[in-house]
């Protein structure tokens, strides 16, 4: 599939591995963070939003499982590869917060 055609919905409706927010979709997570920041208002950090520091690779296994950005696997969970996905995954997360 053509990076071009992929949408935001079906960006939002890929199923999540574990995380610290509990969601089941990239869409339930996003709406889980939004609530975050809402909810702590001034006191929410950017760096640890559900009390772990890599909340941002949450949002990008699902992009390496669905083959939407390479990757890799470690221990049972996906990583993106190198600094150009890194920035593919970006793109593609910034085309779901835009499909909410």
């Amino acid at each position: 599939m053509d990076i071009e055609e992929i949408t935001g919905e079906q960006i939002l409706d890929l199923p999540m591995h574990h995380n610290d927010a509990g969601a089941t979709t990239i869409r339930a997570y996003l709406k889980a963070l939004l609530s975050r920041v809402w909810e702590l208002d001034e006191g929410f950090s950017g760096k640890r939003p559900f009390g772990n520091s890599g909340w941002t690779n949450d949002l990008r296994a699902p992009l390496v499982t669905a083959g939407f950005c390479k990757g890799y696997e470690e221990d049972g969970f996906p990583y993106i590869t190198d600094q150009n996905e890194a920035k593919l995954a970006n793109e593609l997360i910034f085309r779901a917060i835009e499909a909410l």
